[in-house]
């Protein structure tokens, strides 16, 4: 059961580095706290998924105010909304419907777009999510 904890703990980590979030994370360590009560206690898979629940549930709460007060703290910049605005190089063509890439600063991107972008246009980002950005045309700006 150990494994399944520890497989379970690896992917929930790689898919929280390519969200960006922490809820993702607290999932991950929750399976491990899982993984460490099956060494101690193997046949209880109901007080595996208890404990790591209740690790991942603990740090989901207690880490909210800590983020709100770090976000409202005199000189916090969010990167994510830095971005917004810049100007950056399709490398990849996007078309409608798929992702293409775009460099930003020093800082390669998938984009996406409702127009047709070809390779080497200057593009603005108008908008991000976590890992995905929205460009358009630079000469677009409305």
């Amino acid at each position: 059961m150990v494994v399944f904890w520890l497989i379970a703990a690896g992917v929930l980590f790689v898919v929280e580095m390519m969200t960006l979030t922490f809820y993702l994370l607290w999932l991950s360590i929750g399976a491990l706290a899982g993984g460490v009560v099956s060494l101690f206690v193997p046949e209880s898979i109901l007080f595996q998924v208890v404990i790591g629940s209740l690790v991942a549930l603990g740090l989901t709460l207690f880490s909210k105010p800590l983020v709100s007060k770090f976000r409202s703290s005199r000189g916090f910049k969010d990167t994510g909304t830095e971005i917004v605005g810049r100007q950056g190089v399709v490398i990849e063509p996007i078309e409608q419907g798929r992702y293409g890439q775009v460099k930003v600063g020093g800082d390669t991107w998938s984009a996406s777009s409702d127009q047709y972008l070809g390779k080497d246009e200057v593009v603005r980002v108008v908008k991000r999510g976590t890992t995905i950005i929205e460009v358009e045309r630079w000469g677009d700006m409305n």
